[in-house]
């Protein structure tokens, strides 16, 4: 099993990075090329909404991305460390009444994440938040001399 760790300051400019790093990792462990598209564009959303979430309660800490190479799969993980609504609380800045539209907008990019990845999982607490999203990967071909 190998993880790549990539760790970047919340910022828009770094998510095209982020992206491109996880695109050629996803290569390299043997993910098919008809789906890199869809790793590039689901990698872009959750670190946009990464990001998004850190400016919006002003945490400085960094996004956390860890693309995970095992037998059969390629995972990627993107953390944040905003605070989460957990059920029966509120999280200011988020969910009703909100007058900016986050709430709204965080829903959009989990939706276009679903829609992108056919395994996805999304959790969230108090402490931060994270996707994980895994495709399956093929073998490399064995070459016979």
């Amino acid at each position: 099993m190998a993880t790549v760790e990539l760790r970047f300051s919340a910022l828009p400019e770094h998510v095209r990075t982020a992206r491109l790093v996880a695109a050629a990792v996803a290569r390299r462990a043997g993910v098919d090329e008809a789906v890199l598209d869809e790793v590039r564009l689901a990698v872009g959303e959750a670190c946009t909404r990464a990001v998004g979430l850190h400016q919006a309660v002003g945490i400085s800490a960094p996004v956390k991305v860890l693309l995970i190479e095992e037998e059969k799969q390629f995972s990627i993980e993107v953390g944040d460390e905003a605070p989460h609504a957990v059920p029966g609380e509120h999280v200011p800045g988020a969910g009703p009444g909100d007058p900016d539209g986050e709430a709204d907008e965080d829903e959009m990019g989990l939706a276009v994440i679903s829609g992108l990845v056919d395994d996805v999982e999304v959790s969230a607490g108090e402490h931060g938040g994270l996707i994980k999203m895994t495709w399956p990967t093929t073998p490399p071909p064995t070459i016979l001399v």
